[in-house]
């Protein structure tokens, strides 16, 4: 069983570096990564034939770079993710099974690759197979099954049942069969992700779901995938997914259903969160403090165009203050909304699902001093944007005690690269 980890309010290093140095080097907002932390999620799923990587959960090469290193393979929604893959070291070849493509469309330039490195494709469309088809009759692919329910944290991140654009729904599976059969493909693996958050009993209903489908295909299959989804704790009162048994109700319909093809059928898993989200913190300034009525605003510099979670979905993040020029954790806790800068009232990194507005109990902050955002290694810098003319923060990767820098922060001249004015 995974220990869970204890949040606190008063922080001065990540990683044994310290955040005012980190700081003074790198400025505020800066994305910070341990990957201590990300070795050991990875240790975590060593049971599993394969680790697939969700990398839009956090896409920086040197980020896959490192799980390439540790052998851990990716899963990409985009041209984009292909093409950083393959920037990381990873090999496009297909018999090697280090990229997969999984989507519920094809782009033009997408299908264009998927041709040209004969990359393996998780289709999430039954148009995809012939789409694919015509162009490389005979491939090799992986449905992308919507088992008629889903589960998520929220409900934009359910990706399971019928208000779901994801996945080929189960009952059209008979169609996708014939559909690859018009042009000689193979189904050779099959694929069901019903959302973020899976507890074990939605997992069973998918381990169940997925046989179904598993039998409908037959023995051309050689890999089910778990899909991703595992929690990470956010709060004190979250906890894992008990890894050993969610491993053990997978394996066990793995192991069913190579008994009943006679062959082998490995194990994939598909973690995006679990792996880098709680490796991940946003060090931001507090650059006012302001009372607001009855509450108390520390306003920093940096807002939901860095870190999007709170105002998407409500998301709750751990919180820590760093004094600038002393530890913090002998000062009185006060109860305090953290925003942003951003001309929106919606850019308030303490609130819950629907927008409403919370204050947390931290160390009383002042202007100069950090707040960091825990857990924000995942749906943190790529979901991050250009609005209000803000530029993007640098990222740096902590290994073995040293700070890297692996982005370097936007300018100006970035964020203006791809404008013209005409004559």
């Amino acid at each position: 069983m995974l220990t869970l980890p204890t949040f606190s309010t008063a922080r001065t290093q990540i990683a044994g570096c310290s955040i005012s140095d980190l700081v003074r080097k790198y400025g505020t907002p800066l994305y910070v990564y341990d990957q201590s932390v990300i070795d050991q999620r990875i240790e975590d799923l060593a049971a599993f034939d394969r680790i697939r990587y969700a990398q839009k959960a956090c896409s920086n090469i040197a980020i896959l770079d490192r799980m390439r290193r540790k052998g851990v393979v990716v899963d990409a929604v985009s041209a984009g993710e292909v093409r950083r893959a393959m920037m990381a070291g990873y090999s496009p070849d297909p018999a090697k099974h280090e990229i997969v493509y999984t989507a519920d469309i094809f782009d033009h330039e997408s299908l264009d690759l998927a041709v040209e490195h004969s990359l393996h494709v998780n289709c999430g469309s039954p148009d995809m197979i012939g789409q694919l088809g015509v162009r490389r009759p005979g491939a090799e692919i992986t449905l992308r099954i919507n088992p008629g329910f889903g589960h998520g944290h929220s409900q934009k991140t359910n990706t399971g049942g019928e208000q779901s654009k994801h996945g080929i729904w189960h009952e059209q599976v008979d169609d996708c069969l014939l559909r690859a059969d018009h042009d000689g493909m193979m189904i050779t693996g099959l694929h069901m992700h019903i959302g973020s958050g899976t507890d074990l009993e939605h997992l069973s209903a998918v381990c169940e779901s997925m046989e179904k489908v598993a039998m409908k295909v037959g023995r051309t299959l050689r890999t089910i995938s778990a899909g991703g989804g595992l929690p990470v704790p956010y709060k004190s009162d979250e906890s894992y997914v008990d890894l050993d048994e969610y491993f053990a109700l997978w394996d066990a319909t793995r192991n069913r259903l190579s008994e009943t093809f006679g062959h082998r059928v490995d194990l994939e898993i598909e973690p995006g969160r679990y792996l880098s989200a709680e490796s991940g913190f946003l060090i931001a300034e507090v650059r006012s403090i302001k009372k607001v009525g009855k509450n108390l605003f520390a306003l920093v510099d940096a807002g939901f165009n860095d870190l999007a979670r709170p105002v998407m979905y409500g998301s709750h993040h751990p919180i820590s203050v760093c004094g600038a020029t002393s530890d913090v954790s002998s000062r009185e806790p006060v109860e305090v909304i953290i925003g942003g800068p951003l001309c929106e009232s919606g850019d308030i990194f303490t609130q819950r699902e629907g927008g409403f507005v919370e204050s947390r109990p931290l160390p009383m902050p002042f202007i100069g001093d950090y707040i960091v955002i825990e857990n924000a290694g995942a749906y943190g810098f790529v979901m991050s944007s250009n609005y209000n003319s803000k530029t993007r923060a640098p990222e740096v990767l902590i290994e073995n005690g040293q700070p890297k820098l692996i982005r370097q922060r936007e300018t100006f001249d970035d964020l203006v690269r791809g404008e013209v004015i005409p004559d």
